[in-house]
C-alpha cells in the first residue's frame, strides 16, 4: 500500500463521516470557523440569485437543493479553498458536500426561520 493509497483512504473516510448523519453539525461548525461564517455565506447566495433556496432553508417546508454549478458562481474559490482546509478535503470535495449537506445546515441553524449573529 502506498501513499497515495493511504491519502486516499483518510480522504474517503472523513468524506463518508460527512456524508451521514453529522454532515450537518460538522459543516456548521466549520462555516462558523470561517470568515462571516453561516449567515455570511447564506448572504451572499441570496445576492447571488439563489434567494428561494435560501428561503426554503430558513422556513418550515421542504428544503430546495443547490448545486455544485451553484455554489462555484456564488462562492468565490477564496472562500472555497478555506473550507476545504478545514474539513481537509480537495475543492471538488468541498463543492458536493456543501451541495449535500449546506441546505440541511443551514435549516437546523435557523430553528425559528433565523440564523442566529455569529
Amino acid at each position: 500500500m502506498g501513499l497515495f493509497d493511504d491519502i486516499g483512504g483518510a480522504l474517503k473516510g472523513i468524506v463518508d463521516q460527512v456524508e451521514g448523519a453529522a454532515g450537518p453539525a460538522l459543516l456548521s461548525a466549520v462555516l462558523a470557523k470561517t470568515e462571516g461564517g453561516m449567515g455570511g455565506l447564506v448572504a451572499q447566495l441570496q445576492s447571488a440569485g439563489l434567494g428561494d433556496q435560501v428561503k426554503s432553508w430558513l422556513g418550515d417546508g421542504t428544503n430546495l437543493p443547490i448545486s455544485v454549478d451553484q455554489l462555484k458562481s456564488a462562492i468565490n474559490l477564496e472562500q472555497i479553498t478555506k473550507i476545504a482546509q478545514e474539513l481537509h478535503l480537495p475543492v471538488d470535495g468541498v463543492l458536493k458536500v456543501l451541495a449535500d449537506h449546506l441546505p440541511a445546515a443551514v435549516d437546523h441553524a435557523s430553528p425559528n426561520g433565523e440564523l442566529p449573529e455569529s
